[in-house]
């Protein structure tokens, strides 16, 4: 498969159109036509279903537009590192983490590296542990940022010099708000929301001493902006980490922290024997820098 009909191929599957498509890319439709065909002819496979306005993709052909994203995507970020100037830092630097407190320190690592090298340019990916542990085997991404616990036997990494609190997000009209803390007994009979990420539900099994799959799981999220939506509107209690989201002022949501005390570490890893741009050499070099700077002022 060339790059080049990939290409070809997501631009018919995102427009549903072969002519419109064709338009898009400066093609003749006869010539796209004739290279989709090439394609499912060199897969083995049918990967659209024509009908007379549009097209859609088969199963076969929604598992090629996946492989198709991650490979062009991979190969983009590629050609773009090889672009560096010989007489400065530039380049792109793809970094994946969910929603933490501790981002705050890799944007400020950032800031001060941009003002060093302002030709570098960052590229973020949101999502849990699962879904950066993914991009970063597949190689979409550079760095990862990460919850403990996480498993690391692939990765190299370095602890990030902040930690996460664990506790429970409610509207401020709960019957659980008027806690200091919550405790296990407290979340018994009441539905919750958790992470779908598999390492924070084995945490949350150890420390209600029960398995989680035990409660009244209502729904689960991987990012926790549209489950505190849900909260909102008082469908349950979502697991959380605290700082995410805003509870001050005129919100209707308040936070809770676990008794007993649940914390969570947060490291920045990468592939073990990675080889990186100039550009994510600098950026690791910074925040190693940063975080020996931070340390020593905590000592």
């Amino acid at each position: 498969m060339e790059i080049r009909v990939l290409r070809y191929f997501i631009a018919v599957a995102n427009e549903e159109n072969i002519s419109a498509a064709a338009k898009q890319l400066h093609l003749s439709q006869p010539t796209l036509s004739r290279q989709l065909k090439d394609l499912e002819m060199e897969l083995g496979t049918a990967l659209f279903e024509r009908g007379n306005r549009k097209i859609t993709l088969t199963d076969e052909g929604r598992f090629l537009l996946k492989k198709a994203k991650e490979i062009v995507e991979l190969v983009d970020k590629t050609e773009a590192n090889f672009k560096e100037s010989k007489e400065m830092i530039s380049g792109e630097i793809y970094i994946g983490g969910g929603e933490t407190e501790a981002m705050h320190f890799i944007a400020r690592t950032s800031k001060e590296l941009l003002e060093h090298y302002p030709s570098i340019r960052f590229h973020l990916y949101s999502g849990n542990a699962d879904d950066i542990a993914s991009r970063l085997d597949s190689g979409l991404l550079d760095f990862g940022v990460v919850i403990e616990p996480t498993d690391k036997q692939k990765y190299d990494y370095i602890k990030l010099p902040a930690t996460d609190v664990w506790g429970v997000l409610m509207r401020k009209d709960s019957p659980l708000a008027y806690k200091q803390f919550i405790q296990p007994i407290d979340l018994m009979d009441k539905p919750l929301l958790i992470s779908r990420q598999t390492a924070v539900s084995n945490e949350f099994t150890g420390w209600f001493g029960k398995n989680i799959e035990d409660f009244n799981i209502v729904a689960t999220y991987n990012l926790l902006f549209n489950a505190a939506r849900m909260v909102e509107e008082n469908i349950g209690y979502a697991l959380c980490l605290d700082k995410l989201i805003n509870t001050s002022g005129d919100s209707k949501l308040c936070f809770k922290p676990l008794n007993p005390k649940l914390e969570a570490n947060l490291n920045i890893v990468w592939k073990k024997h990675q080889v990186f741009s100039n550009a994510a050499n600098k950026f690791l070099e910074q925040l190693r820098n940063n975080i020996k700077i931070h340390n020593l002022k905590n000592t």
